[in-house]
């Protein structure tokens, strides 16, 4: 069967082409009495209006694509929520998928979200080199989610990883714990201010740091603390782990666990994003909680200054992290 075009549902309603183009645009300059007639047209043909179409019509589109690195990272998933919502309050679509987590991908990835001609394109913590992030924001507005740029065309949306770190050393010290190891995030754009912020609490402390190399994802986290227990015997063990996020430390935690180290009695962790994986009850993860779904509506507010204020000025939003306390941090024994 053929799917039903604008003008069937003309022809149903008893009204012109142009006027059902008004409607489905919302125009306010239709009447309600034959807004509705052309409405129940639509709903007894089962008529759904073609989004790429209408925007090539109108010139303008209401199309966000959005790419999202890691499907599996819980993060990334409250931060689309946030955009969904402010995407409906502003009348947009939003268009997703993914990088998986490889530039090759991601360059893949960013080259079909821009074949839907989108009003706008935000990235979610892209690995992509800053020349291709760079040359896709002059076909459309772009938004970076935790990752920085400089291009004046560029918008981003961040937290504030020095100081989200800090505040978990600073916890820490404050239990007692001295010997505190961070498991960094890798190559993560997100990496480095984090990273600086445990470095320079550490050293506030008077405390050696110590990073050991990981990524963020379980795995990166379980062969981390792996090469931690080659390094130290359990009586010698590292007190406590900063993890550059949840998915992480739910790794380190479980390689602990393998190794007969108990959290938070022998040693404690704390995360970073505050995700819903980290509120689970048998979790109940101690962790830096980034406003993952303010920074979801900060990125869409930013597109939409793009596209309808046109402002042409960088917008440079950056949150403020907060400390989250559950139960896998402790007094050192």
């Amino acid at each position: 069967m053929a799917r039903p075009t604008m003008e069937d549902v003309a022809a149903r309603a008893g009204v012109s082409r142009a006027l059902v183009s008004l409607v489905m645009r919302n125009s306010p300059k239709v009447s309600e009495h034959r807004r509705r007639a052309v409405l129940d047209a639509a709903k007894d043909l089962g008529y759904q209006p073609h989004i790429m179409a209408r925007s090539l019509a109108s010139r303008t589109s209401n199309i966000v694509g959005v790419m999202v690195s890691d499907l599996r990272n819980a993060f990334f998933a409250d931060v689309v929520e946030g955009m969904d919502a402010a995407a409906q309050a502003a009348g947009l679509e939003l268009i997703l998928n993914t990088g998986r987590r490889t530039a090759a991908r991601e360059r893949t990835a960013l080259e079909s979200l821009l074949s839907f001609r989108p009003g706008g394109i935000i990235l979610l913590s892209p690995i992509l080199p800053a020349a291709a992030i760079r040359a896709a924001a002059q076909q459309a507005p772009l938004v970076l989610v935790s990752r920085t740029s400089t291009v004046t065309e560029i918008d981003t949306v961040n937290d504030n990883g020095e100081v989200g770190t800090g505040l978990a050393v600073d916890h820490l010290v404050m239990l007692g714990h001295r010997r505190i190891v961070h498991l960094d995030g890798g190559g993560a754009f997100t990496s480095a201010p984090r990273r600086k912020g445990y470095r320079a609490a550490m050293q506030r402390h008077g405390l050696e740091p110590m990073v050991v190399p990981s990524e963020h994802t379980d795995s990166a986290g379980m062969a981390a603390v792996r090469k931690l227990l080659n390094l130290f015997s359990h009586d010698n063990f590292p007190t406590a782990l900063v993890c550059g996020n949840d998915f992480n430390a739910v790794g380190a935690m479980s390689a602990l666990e393998e190794a007969g180290l108990r959290v938070p009695e022998d040693v404690s962790v704390v995360g970073y994003d505050n995700t819903s994986l980290a509120a689970l009850r048998h979790v109940a993860l101690t962790t830096i909680d980034q406003p993952r779904i303010q920074m979801g509506r900060l990125a869409i507010d930013a597109l939409t200054e793009r596209l309808r204020d046109g402002r042409t000025t960088p917008a440079r939003r950056r949150v403020e992290p907060s400390l989250v306390v559950r139960s896998t941090t402790a007094a050192p024994r």
